[in-house]
């Protein structure tokens, strides 16, 4: 069974974009949040783009891996990328690989999430 992964992005009106995830981010669904990231820092070149993981049951190493180069993309280019709301699976899975400080998340999951 292949997984599923929707993203819907908004402009909030002080400039910041945040891009909503639900679902799971492995290798079948990884190119639309690719494609998602890439065509709104290009697009819009938000100051600050949240991704929010409120809803995102599943992330695997694919996943964190595309976080990352969405991360330096973002760098690369003035925008702050930061993550807001990750599941307790997502967030532990950050903490273990030693990423959730980079995207503006606690190391403690029960540490609330960061919120602009």
């Amino acid at each position: 069974m292949m997984s599923d992964a929707v993203m819907t992005t908004r402009r909030r009106a002080d400039g910041t974009t945040v891009v909503d995830v639900r679902g799971s981010l492995d290798a079948s669904t990884v190119d639309g949040l690719r494609t998602a990231l890439r065509d709104t820092l290009h697009a819009d070149r938000p100051r600050l783009m949240i991704v929010d993981l409120m809803f995102v049951t599943f992330m695997d190493s694919i996943g964190i891996a595309l976080l990352v180069a969405g991360h330096e993309s973002a760098r690369e280019q003035g925008t702050r990328l930061v993550l807001r709301n990750p599941s307790e699976f997502v967030h532990r899975q950050l903490r273990i690989v030693g990423l959730a400080a980079l995207f503006g998340l606690p190391s403690d999951v029960n540490t609330h999430s960061y919120r602009p």
